[in-house]
């Protein structure tokens, strides 16, 4: 027994956790959604079962989903960038503000506590959901904007809400490009670049906040647990590239069905959680 619990469990979690890195990379690759959009909702089970404490649980949750995003964006966007799909003029104008928005998403999340960041993830989740389910993208604007300004007030809240969550930028900026226009294959590639520039700052902020506080699972870095983190990103590294390739080669339409009711179902019982 290991913590009070059998070998066998702890092997079954450790496939677990292998087998959701290696989804995670394939989708973050292939959708653009990010791997923490499925990496939360796993993690909050595996919390539930090692009976982690409520005030905790959230955030040790969501600081370990961004840890795993690092290696695997970096995964992501070498293949995509391979394909020369990524707009790099893009990156330029929004990179600084989601970088800033998901530093103090980071810092920001020991004041909204672990409730807090429940009813965010479930709230959002639910709106990302019904963008997936819709056939077409709502088209708001021809381009993205060009001036300054313009770009921040976009990409800095995608920073923010991408860190509090816990997820890579494509999750919410892949739909935002999509409505200025931004074809669907080059949006996704850059969005694989965002989760970098959103997870580096935002794990800073977790490990800060995380340091001395009582409840946290063992071999902890701040609200980064670091076993969790590597077994999941060990496979997501290596499934990211094959989604890149697969994004360029099928019709993503019925896994985004499927994706959508998964995101609702996972959307809707957070909420309730939260609200409960």
């Amino acid at each position: 027994m290991i913590a009070g619990f059998s070998i066998a469990v702890l092997i079954g979690l450790t496939v677990g956790l292998l087998t959701t890195g290696a989804i995670a990379g394939i989708l973050a690759g292939l959708l653009g959604v990010g791997g923490g959009i499925v990496i939360v909702p796993v993690l909050i089970i595996v919390a539930e079962i090692f009976d982690i404490p409520q005030e905790v649980v959230m955030l040790t949750v969501v600081g370990t989903s961004l840890a795993t995003i690092i290696p695997t964006s970096i995964s992501s966007a070498r293949a995509h960038s391979k394909r020369g799909a990524i707009d790099y003029d893009i990156l330029r104008g929004w990179v600084p503000a989601i970088f800033v928005g998901a530093l103090l998403g980071g810092i920001a999340s020991k004041t909204l506590g672990s409730n807090g960041l429940t009813l965010i993830f479930g709230t959002v989740a639910l709106i990302v959901s019904v963008n997936l389910a819709l056939p077409k993208p709502i088209v708001l604007a021809s381009a993205p904007p060009s001036a300054r300004v313009g770009q921040s007030v976009v990409a800095l809240p995608i920073g923010f809400l991408s860190a509090l969550m816990g997820i890579g930028g494509g999750t919410l900026s892949v739909p935002v490009m999509s409505m200025m226009s931004v074809a669907v294959h080059r949006a996704i590639a850059t969005a694989s670049v965002f989760g970098l520039a959103i997870a580096v700052p935002a794990v800073c902020g977790f490990v800060w906040n995380g340091i001395g506080v009582d409840g946290r699972p063992p071999a902890s870095l701040g609200f980064v647990n670091i076993p969790a983190a590597v077994i999941i990103f060990s496979m997501s590294v290596l499934t990211a590239p094959l989604g890149a390739k697969l994004a360029h080669a099928l019709d993503a339409r019925p896994l985004k069905l499927a994706f959508a009711v998964f995101l609702a179902v996972s959307g809707a019982r957070m909420l309730w959680k939260a609200l409960a």
